[in-house]
């Protein structure tokens, strides 16, 4: 028996069997209303209020058939329970076929009284589970919301705080005459932004879990280039890449190694930091390559390594955590070309990490 009244809509254009049927139920705690046409039945429907309907095959002008192709447009419709007079199994069948719950023979006694009240508390409880899973979905969707609103504006205030480091950081620079304090700077000012861009990146992301790297890279490298050009080193950096979408710890990996790639060919192969460094994003099957290209005086990653080294451990450990190395290729002597190649399983989530 149910806990509180249920609304059930009794649709039959049989008016005596309305009324019996009304006052059957009404002593168990159901709610009948019975109207005695399809058009009717509909339209009580569409106002809303209704937990189960019990609907009659023959309406007269019209069969219960057509109410239930018409119910079945709408997924909120409630359960409806098929009643017959006819003792024929394939008008049972069919009407279950087009969306009924349940069917009930009439019959002549209590017996009509039976099935039907064991028919009714069958669609109540499923309209009851059906009500609690979509409330649960409901409110699952509005905490994923919540999170996602909340990590955005994670990754908004984290942008913000390190481009004032990054800030922070140029003002010092700025004001240190040691030429070699200021190129520590100025790279330290460089990785900083590598981590900022990507996290203002994410900030106007759809899926905070992934970064496209081609746009993430075209970006770190332009104001790579703005910031360089403001110290008066005139580079040119040319940048060609395909889409590859990659998780957020990845990317941030890739980028430092870019920005290291980078400047150590602006420092080193052009030693007046002018001249052209050619990046690009390349992806064959599984297999994603970055590869970073100068013409200057040529590297094979061999030999004492210039500077204090600090870069070419940053690579190494990015690279580690990348489960790949860095390799370069034999130029014979003329630039440098710097080569990552990088598995797209271990970049891209999977599909579960994406669903």
């Amino acid at each position: 028996m149910p806990n509180r009244p249920i609304n059930v809509l009794y649709i039959d254009d049989d008016a005596t069997l309305g009324r019996l049927v009304q006052r059957m139920l009404a002593r168990h705690n159901y709610i009948v209303e019975h109207v005695e046409s399809a058009e009717a039945g509909l339209a009580r429907v569409a106002a809303g209020g209704i937990d189960v309907i019990i609907l009659d095959h023959d309406l007269g002008t019209a069969s219960g058939l057509d109410v239930l192709a018409a119910l079945a447009r709408d997924a909120a419709s409630p359960a409806v329970i098929y009643v017959t007079a006819s003792s024929e199994l394939s008008i049972a069948v069919t009407a279950l076929k087009a969306g009924a719950l349940d069917y009930v023979v009439k019959t002549v006694g209590e017996d009509f009284e039976v099935l039907l009240r064991a028919a009714l508390e069958h669609a109540v409880v499923k309209t009851r589970l059906t009500r609690a899973r979509e409330q649960a979905e409901q409110e699952v969707r509005a905490a994923r919301d919540r999170a996602v609103t909340l990590l955005a504006e994670v990754n908004h205030r984290v942008a913000n705080s390190l481009s004032l480091v990054g800030s922070l950081v140029r003002m010092q620079a700025n004001s240190v005459e040691d030429p070699g304090a200021k190129a520590a700077l100025a790279e330290t000012q460089a990785r900083i932004a590598a981590i900022g861009n990507l996290h203002r990146s994410l900030y106007t992301s759809d899926d905070v879990r992934v970064v496209d790297l081609a746009g993430y890279l075209r970006s770190l490298l332009e104001e790579f280039s703005q910031s360089l050009a403001g110290s008066g080193q005139m580079p040119t950096i040319h940048f060609e890449a395909v889409p590859v979408l990659a998780k957020t710890d990845k990317a941030i990996s890739i980028g430092l190694i870019a920005t290291e790639l980078v400047t150590n060919a602006l420092k080193y192969a052009y030693p007046n930091g002018a001249g052209d460094v050619r990046v690009s994003l390349s992806r064959n099957g599984d297999k994603v390559t970055l590869k970073v290209v100068d013409d200057g005086i040529g590297w094979t990653g061999t030999g004492t390594v210039k500077g204090t080294g600090l870069g070419s451990k940053i690579v190494r450990a990015m690279a580690r955590s990348l489960a790949s190395e860095l390799r370069y290729e034999d130029t014979g002597g003329r630039g440098t070309h710097a080569v990552m190649d990088l598995s797209l399983i271990g970049l891209a989530p999977s599909s579960s990490e994406a669903a």
